[in-house]
């Protein structure tokens, strides 16, 4: 459970409500179902037309990305790949069949798979990089899906604003309506504001980062695959796929290998 998600909506909601308080406003004069409404139904609506119905019903998948924090191993990744190199080295290519069992990642498992059935470099280099692009596709989707959001929020606020300025402008005869239906009509925008950059927009940069983890971590993957598919030594293949890692994580990739 990705607790940071959690506590900066949760404490932004209390950080907006105590500004109020302090303020001195009135929190009653900030809620308004109608602008409820047209905010949220209005960019679900638009997000319909955009996105199609079969996206917006897989959304759930990528809240469920945003509310788990990932952990690829890295380090494990790097060490199994350097015990594969090692046994590739004493008993050959085709020895590493024999623990394809037990790797747990489908995409390093198929990779394996290609070298010790003889696979040329080139076209598993080529069938790595066209599953790794599937996958950015597919992480893509989600990213877009929240960046939508975090635009159309906002401009279905002002929607919500023209159409309660209009409504106070037919009603100027009524001078004493006109400072409570100017708050009204800012409400909506308020509302678009507000789910844009404490939801949305943090939600795409959030996707984004997550895409990234993933993809480094198919990179050492693919780099590692075909280093011990060229032969590469051991340890070779350690520095090269050390490099993939900022300083401060090489020394746990060092303790991992050694208790391979």
């Amino acid at each position: 459970m990705d607790l940071g998600t959690i506590l900066g909506v949760g404490g932004g909601i209390v950080v907006i409500v105590m500004g109020i308080i302090i303020n001195k406003g009135n929190i009653m004069s900030y809620v308004d179902i109608g602008s409820v409404f047209l905010v949220i139904g209005g960019t679900i609506m638009a997000m319909l037309v955009s996105q199609g119905l079969p996206r917006m019903l897989g959304i759930m998948k990528y809240v469920k990305i945003l509310m788990n924090v990932p952990n690829y191993e890295e380090e494990k990744i790097i060490a199994n790949l350097v015990a594969f190199s090692e046994k590739a080295r004493r008993e050959g290519l085709l020895a590493l069949e024999d623990d394809l069992e037990e790797v747990e990642d489908e995409f390093m498992r198929k990779g394996i798979q290609l070298v010790v059935d003889g696979t040329d470099p080139e076209i598993i280099k080529s069938i790595l990089y066209n599953e790794l692009n599937q996958i950015q596709e597919r992480h893509q989707i989600g990213i877009r899906l929240f960046s939508e959001f975090g635009k159309l929020a906002p401009a279905f606020g002002m929607i919500g604003t023209l159409a309660g300025l209009i409504a106070m402008l037919a009603n100027m005869e009524d001078t004493s309506s006109i400072g409570a239906g100017m708050s009204l009509a800012l409400v909506t925008t308020f509302y678009g504001a507000i789910l844009a950059n404490l939801v949305f927009i943090p939600a795409t940069t959030k996707l984004e980062d997550r895409d990234k983890l993933e993809t480094l971590a198919k990179e050492i993957m693919v780099e590692g695959i075909l280093s011990i598919q060229s032969g590469d030594n051991p340890r070779i293949l350690e520095s090269k796929l050390i490099s993939f890692l900022p300083p401060d994580r090489r020394e746990a990739v060092l303790a991992e290998t050694q208790a391979e």
